[in-house]
């Protein structure tokens, strides 16, 4: 926790990843590398270590995946030291203390310098939680998830059958359903893995319903 990132250099753009704050909140610092701007996946905690990561360059944009306290504990200090413009799911920027100056949708295109991330909008672990997916042109596609994938099944639905259905239908059709198997997920929590990894066991979570 607040160690030394883990960084996944792409051609376009670099991947910068800490665990911050008592739940181990994956945090990301996307970098790209034309332009130098940056962009980050989740304040969650810890703001000393963001702020460190980001370094003199700054960065131009927050986005929070979901409006759970846990994922946006130091965006109100991030904000104020860099003065980023705060993106969020247009169904749950309610949810969260600091203003979100820009309401994503299913489908909108978030930009960090000539690098576009795509949102995409999962319902279930909170109304208006997105994922978001960099469709690397020089390679196999990247996909930050927020709580609503991880390693071994969908995020907590809290034995919610109709949010955890809802979670499901949304990651099969937005997610399995047209990414390949060689994605890379980030997740909110916890150790990277890949949809190919993962897709072979989506019958299994059906079947536990969890």
């Amino acid at each position: 926790m607040g160690g030394p990132a883990d960084v996944h250099e792409l051609k376009d753009l670099m991947i910068s990843k800490v665990a911050v704050g008592p739940m181990d909140n994956n945090a990301y610092l996307l970098r790209c590398r034309a332009t130098g701007q940056q962009l980050l996946v989740d304040a969650a905690n810890d703001a000393e270590t963001l702020l460190t990561l980001i370094g003199d360059d700054g960065i131009t944009a927050v986005v929070t995946t979901h409006r759970h306290g846990d994922h946006w504990q130091a965006l109100a200090r991030v904000v104020a030291a860099t003065g980023a413009t705060t993106y969020a799911g247009a169904y749950d920027a309610e949810g969260i203390p600091v203003a979100t100056d820009v309401l994503v949708e299913d489908g909108d295109t978030i930009r960090v310098g000539e690098v576009e991330l795509t949102a995409r909008h999962l319902v279930g672990h909170t109304p208006g939680s997105i994922a978001l997916v960099y469709d690397d042109p020089h390679g196999h596609p990247h996909l930050f998830t927020g709580d609503c994938l991880f390693p071994g099944g969908v995020g907590n639905t809290w034995k919610d059958p109709e949010a955890f259905a809802s979670l499901l239908r949304d990651v099969e059709t937005k997610l399995f359903a047209v990414l390949p198997d060689e994605t890379w997920v980030y997740p909110g929590h916890g150790k990277d893995t890949t949809l190919g990894d993962e897709r072979p066991h989506v019958p299994e979570w059906r079947e536990r319903g969890w």
